[in-house]
């Protein structure tokens, strides 16, 4: 029996219309707190209305164990973000891309062969409840936390469980040295998250937080004026992240869709302003858009992101046993 013209038709249309719609679809694992989230979104919906996305959430090291489960079926297509310390333990998961507007990233702020590429940098630094102080002084340098004085009035995530706490523990190792990583071991409060942390520090819980810049001024800008950011005299990390196209994802077309969205200067600008995120992009100035300090104007303590990365395993079990020997 012949089908009239107009059923095929209809039929066609309607299977067509399917394909669009799986392809438009974009499956985010992402660590990112929801405000990020949501400035990232309402900005792809601006330059990409057909792309939906949707989201699955947690903390760094719980995703790339979740993506790792999954290699033989990947369940997401695109993760933002990780630090490099972190994803340059899981590059046999990615998926290799080179968009057309890469250049507009330093080179530091890639991964190798591109497998992934920094969306934002992040500043290690030392926030600080004044409230808190208590007759302490005002630190100024990562050493005042080896002093006695401060033993339990300091909190530090677990590197194992945030991919910025890595690279700040990871600094705290190649400039002090293993004493130097114990002695702050030995005084530390340790977090399982880095939310804990900065969150621990701006309600009163812990005088000072080893964290990152755009959460500790994201209370700054809130009102907290008892919050305050320390920039170390000896120099502070920086902690880039990244995102990277799941190897064998299903929505592969889309993952690059929202991977150039991510990485593009109307994004990484709203990502500044909204959320303190500083760009890897170098056409955009940090100062011009908020009252953080331009890059150059910090003293930075050089890290090899690449050495980072290849160093994960040893860095963690050394920093658990600097905490065992604290215990």
């Amino acid at each position: 029996m012949k089908l009239k013209l107009p059923q095929i038709t209809a039929g066609v249309l309607f299977s067509v219309a399917a394909c669009l719609a799986q392809a438009q679809t974009v499956v985010l694992y992402s660590s990112n707190n929801t405000e990020t989230i949501e400035a990232a979104i309402n900005v792809t919906k601006k330059k990409v209305p057909s792309l939906n996305v949707q989201q699955v959430t947690g903390g760094t090291g719980a995703l790339m164990k979740r993506i790792q489960a999954e290699a033989q079926n990947p369940r997401g297509d695109i993760l933002w973000s990780g630090g490099f310390g972190t994803l340059g333990a899981y590059k046999e998961y990615m998926e290799p891309y080179r968009p057309a507007d890469l250049a507009a990233i330093p080179e530091e702020f890639r991964g190798p062969d591109d497998l992934w590429v920094g969306t934002n940098v992040h500043l290690m630094v030392i926030m600080v409840n004044e409230r808190q102080l208590k007759g302490l002084p005002m630190p100024k340098t990562w050493s005042d936390f080896m002093k006695p004085e401060w033993k339990g009035k300091f909190a530090i995530t677990d590197p194992s469980k945030s991919a910025t706490a890595y690279l700040l523990v990871y600094g705290l190792l190649k400039q002090f040295g293993r004493e130097g990583l114990e002695k702050i071991a030995a005084n530390a409060v340790v977090t399982s998250s880095s939310g804990t942390t900065y969150k621990g520090t701006a309600m009163g819980e812990y005088a000072v937080g080893l964290t990152i810049e755009y959460a500790a001024q994201e209370y700054v800008a809130g009102g907290q004026k008892e919050i305050k950011l320390v920039y170390p005299s000896e120099g502070s990390y920086l902690a880039p992240e990244g995102m990277f196209i799941i190897k064998g994802a299903k929505n592969a077309q889309a993952a690059r869709a929202f991977y150039d969205v991510l990485m593009s200067k109307e994004m990484q600008q709203e990502l500044l302003v909204k959320a303190f995120r500083r760009p890897t992009r170098t056409d955009i100035q940090v100062s011009r858009l908020t009252s953080l300090p331009d890059i150059n104007s910090v003293k930075i303590f050089p890290l090899d992101q690449a050495a980072a990365s290849e160093e994960y395993e040893q860095l963690v079990a050394l920093w658990n046993l600097a905490v065992s020997k604290a215990k």
